[in-house]
């Protein structure tokens, strides 16, 4: 059976009804997390392709993103892997990873390579620090000390200042948390394109 190009893949997904990410239900599938992924753990594992995941209760902030868009219908394990297959220069490849061709254990766990996938088949959002720009559903990219990428779902819920919470796991499991602001925001995207839902 011939690859679907990534972009056929999502309209596909998009109009079977296999895939379907109102910002509610993606906040919804986030929220399941807490409590549930308890402890933060980078450690490199050999997953199952496609859909493979670490056990439910570690991961890192990736693994967060990667869930909720799993639970309604995007593979983004499958989606990023098809994506860096036909548009490998696109992405990011730092010295330290020792790439030379895409990894499926690993590549949509990578920070830099979510931003490259959500740039390429979502919106890209300025980044502001207006917290009315800020939807719920919302994926946003954060460099944190001392200087890693960090990425986190903008939740339902505000502050009484009007802020989102975020949805992450920054160390300690998946958390919902006032840190939109808390650190250098590099990113702000939406997910599925508009013309693919």
């Amino acid at each position: 059976m011939p690859r679907l190009p990534v972009f056929a893949a999502l309209l596909l997904l998009s109009a079977t009804g296999t895939a379907h990410a109102e910002p509610q239900d993606l906040v919804a599938a986030a929220r399941e997390q807490i409590g549930v992924t308890l402890h933060y753990d980078p450690a490199y594992v050999k997953l199952a392709y496609p859909r493979g995941d670490v056990p439910i209760e570690r991961g890192v902030c990736t693994d967060v993103v990667v869930r909720a868009f799993r639970r309604v219908g995007y593979d983004l394990q499958e989606l990023v892997h098809r994506d860096m297959k036909e548009a490998w220069s696109a992405y990011p490849h730092p010295a330290q990873w020792k790439l030379k061709r895409p990894d499926t254990n690993i590549d949509h766990r990578r920070v830099p390579n979510l931003a490259t996938f959500f740039s390429r088949h979502g919106v890209a959002l300025g980044v502001s620090k207006d917290a009315k720009d800020y939807a719920a559903g919302d994926i946003v990219t954060w460099q944190v000390p001392p200087g890693l990428p960090h990425i986190g779902l903008v939740a339902d819920v505000r502050t009484a200042a009007g802020v989102p919470l975020i949805i992450h796991n920054i160390g300690s499991g998946t958390r919902m948390e006032d840190r939109l602001f808390s650190y250098t925001i590099t990113g702000h995207y939406r997910f599925p394109h508009p013309r693919a839902r």
